[in-house]
């Protein structure tokens, strides 16, 4: 195929976008992998309880090692008690 036809030019120009999109899927689907944080599995803590927490004590640790009193101070009575029973759930 002569590579100044314009099909070998359309050709390429598929391929690229192919190649393309290929890669930044490839990079949202890893991205969204490293940020993924245990929080978030705990049903019904939404991204903005998650982030009052991170905010509150830092990281999971210290959250899982929280007692109910200060998670209760952070995020309110019943959220508390979701985070705290899953925690408690997991250690055994």
């Amino acid at each position: 195929m002569k590579t100044d036809s314009e099909l070998f030019h359309v050709l390429t120009h598929i391929q690229d976008e192919v190649h393309r999109f290929a890669i930044e899927f490839h990079r949202n689907k890893r991205s969204k992998r490293a940020l993924h944080s245990e929080l978030d599995d705990i049903k019904g803590i939404g991204p903005k309880t998650r982030d009052e927490l991170l905010n509150g004590l830092k990281s999971v640790k210290k959250i899982r090692e929280a007692d109910l009193e200060t998670l209760t101070n952070l995020i309110g009575k019943s959220k508390a008690e979701i985070v705290y029973n899953h925690f408690k759930e997991s250690a055994k």
